[in-house]
């Protein structure tokens, strides 16, 4: 094998220690989008359940007024 041979196993040999840790590197990050994915997914069902608790309150609040309104035109009309 002269130095020609030895060159192109070198590049060759560098090409796929650099493919490997590339491929390494791909996987790694994915992992860790796996838990900002969860915590995302976490976060939105908090989301929902603060929406239908907001609901609620105005729900409530509407209905508060609408009998407090009801209550004090009962009491004019005496």
């Amino acid at each position: 094998m002269n130095g020609d041979d030895l060159m192109i196993v070198i590049i060759v040999a560098i090409v796929m220690i650099a493919s490997i840790f590339k491929a390494r590197a791909r996987f790694q990050p994915h992992s860790a989008d796996n838990g900002a994915r969860l915590e995302n997914d976490r976060l939105r069902h908090e989301v929902q359940e603060l929406k239908e608790r907001l609901k609620v309150l105005e729900r409530i609040t509407v209905e508060k007024e609408n009998s407090l309104a009801k209550e004090i035109e009962s009491l004019r009309d005496h």
